[in-house]
């Protein structure tokens, strides 16, 4: 029986120490291997998992676009106030994928990244032959555009306009607007001030947008640095811009906002942004859950599109209106346009009040991407950018009668995808689910540990007890055995 209690004594004890052992090296191993893990599968190399998923973006990725049309035209060439009426959302289905992928001996890569964009009817409120009426982009820009050069050229441009029957505001259709009209004001812009409007024939805010490149982009793959990874080398061959007034707003900083480094901080990321020709940082908000995976949600600061004098640091993107809008005149042919958030949320309220029709809302407006920080891949995101142009009147133009200076929203966008299917199951998997168990093991190696050791003692220890108390007890037995002489006296 005794013997019996030792064997199981050392077995527990036995296990005990094998499972503290277990834990202890899953302590110390278990992080090094999900970080191999996750630098392996996360740097730009044909044989990682998301090398893929960089290459040809997977996940559904929709682009829906709300127009702003202007409800009383005439009265606005008459000075009064625009009232807008926001439009759809008219929804695009986006594909992104990669092309002339050309690996350098400086661990970066190189790639032109195409979009190509499909109208989904059933997504969308409204079809693109649907008539709305705005600003006529062109005249409008080119005559803010012309403001400054002397009278007679203006009044030789609004003799050409007269001509062409060119009017303020312009009543287009959805796909017009999007995918450009044939308009002979080009030509006679061009005619006048020649390189004015540096292209020709039809004109569409995203005729450029739709199976188009957004440059030659050089990122650094990780494989040397992991912390490297994604951050971009250049862009169309260029350390920096030169749209702005400073070095620090010319700065191509952080990745092409598809991908991060891993191991992220609660703190900031940074990208590059063709569309918006600038660096933009967004800010850590709050931690979550994206279906299960754990998450980072950055949001753009109230900093964003603040002018220079309600933050510095911006002064170098002037000159400056209000806060909450930026002005991208410089990077696009000197035409009157700023960007924003829509409805001019986080922005100066005089760019509101100056129309109606606005309701600013950070649940709908505010942009935000949520990253899993252990290996910089956003699970989901929707980035939200409005474009407005800057009309007024304009003195020789006489199309633009009386018109107060405006920030007039034309329409805002938003591109959002999340991962989702057999992609997220596999990154779940390889990503999240085994790092966890391996985590949980170790805690439930190092648990099992203790009460085993325990009970390896407890029964060795009652072992000992009861084999001193038999050897006792065997003891007393054989003294009361014991055969004594009987007593006898000596007579003397």
């Amino acid at each position: 029986m005794a013997a019996a209690r030792r064997n199981v004594s050392v077995g527990l004890g036995l296990a005990g120490v094998l499972c503290a052992i277990l834990g202890v090296c899953l302590l110390l191993v278990g992080p090094v291997i999900v970080k191999e893990q996750v630098v392996k599968n996360v740097r730009i190399d044909p044989n990682s998992i998301s090398f893929s998923m960089w290459k040809d973006v997977p996940v559904p990725f929709y682009m829906s676009v709300h127009f702003f049309e202007v409800l009383n035209p005439k009265e606005v060439l008459q000075g009064a106030k625009p009232v807008l009426n926001e439009r759809g959302p008219f929804v695009y289905r986006e594909f992104r994928y990669k092309t002339n992928i050309t690996f350098h001996d400086n661990d970066t890569v190189s790639f032109l990244e195409y979009r190509k964009l499909f109208f989904q009817p059933h997504l969308s409120n409204g079809s693109e032959e649907e008539y709305i009426i705005v600003p006529n982009i062109l005249m409008m820009g080119a005559a803010v555009m012309v403001e400054n050069l002397p009278t007679f050229v203006k009044l030789l441009l609004s003799g050409a306009l007269a001509g062409l029957k060119q009017e303020a505001f312009m009543n287009l259709t959805v796909g017009e607007i999007m995918w450009g009209y044939e308009d002979p004001l080009i030509d006679a812009i061009n005619a006048i001030v020649p390189g004015l409007i540096p292209f020709k024939g039809k004109f569409g805010l995203f005729m450029e947008f739709n199976n188009s490149d957004s440059g030659l982009f050089t990122v650094n793959t990780g494989m040397k640095n992991i912390s490297r990874v994604h951050i971009v080398d250049s862009w169309n061959g260029l350390k920096k811009v030169n749209y702005w007034r400073s070095n620090e707003c010319n700065m191509i900083n952080g990745t092409a906002g598809e991908m991060w480094p891993p191991f992220m901080s609660p703190t900031s990321l940074e990208f590059y942004s063709p569309d918006a020709c600038r660096s933009m940082t967004l800010v850590y908000e709050r931690s979550g859950k994206f279906k299960g995976v754990p998450t980072y949600r950055f949001v753009a600061p109230k900093t964003l599109f603040a002018n220079g004098t309600d933050y510095p640091p911006n002064e170098g993107f002037c000159p400056c209106m209000q806060s909450g809008i930026l002005n991208v005149s410089t990077c696009r042919l000197n035409a009157p346009m700023f960007i924003s958030h829509p409805h001019f949320y986080n922005a100066d309220p005089a760019l509101v009040n100056a129309v109606e029709g606005l309701h600013p809302s950070k649940d709908q407006h505010a942009l935000f991407l949520d990253v899993h920080p252990m290996t910089g891949i956003p699970m989901n995101c929707s980035i939200k950018l409005q474009l407005n142009l800057y009309i007024k009147q304009v003195s020789g133009i006489i199309q633009t009668g009386k018109i107060k200076p405006v920030v007039l929203p034309l329409l805002w966008f938003a591109e959002s995808g999340s991962i989702e299917g057999s992609v997220l199951k596999q990154f779940y998997t390889n990503l999240v689910l085994i790092p966890s168990v391996l985590n949980y093991l170790q805690y439930i190696f190092l648990g099992l540990s203790v009460p085993l050791i325990i009970s390896a003692a407890v029964l060795m220890a009652t072992s000992q007890d009861h084999k001193i108390t038999e050897s006792l007890r065997l003891e007393g037995t054989s003294g009361s055995n014991l055969v004594h002489p009987p007593c006898s006296s000596r007579v003397t």
